[in-house]
């Protein structure tokens, strides 16, 4: 009778788990989070970027035919 006793109790937490998860929208919150950091847009293909390095980066490797934009040449 021991596993009756499991299943319940795994029951209940598995309901709490899922009211906590329901109630709580953290997979929302991050995504909005991880969407307030990319504040670098690429003016050719549109490619989102968190901070300059990796903006200028980008454009070496991904236009490197194109001109790359003034406030990139610094980093």
């Amino acid at each position: 009778m021991a596993r009756g006793q499991q299943k319940v109790q795994s029951q209940q937490k598995a309901a709490e788990k899922a009211a906590k998860l329901k109630k709580g929208h953290n997979a929302n919150d991050q995504k909005k989070a991880a969407q307030k950091a990319l504040q670098h847009i690429c003016s050719i293909c549109k490619a989102q970027m968190p901070d300059p390095k990796t903006y200028k980066q980008h454009f070496e490797n991904k236009h490197p035919k194109m001109e790359m934009p003034e406030f990139l040449k610094d980093f």
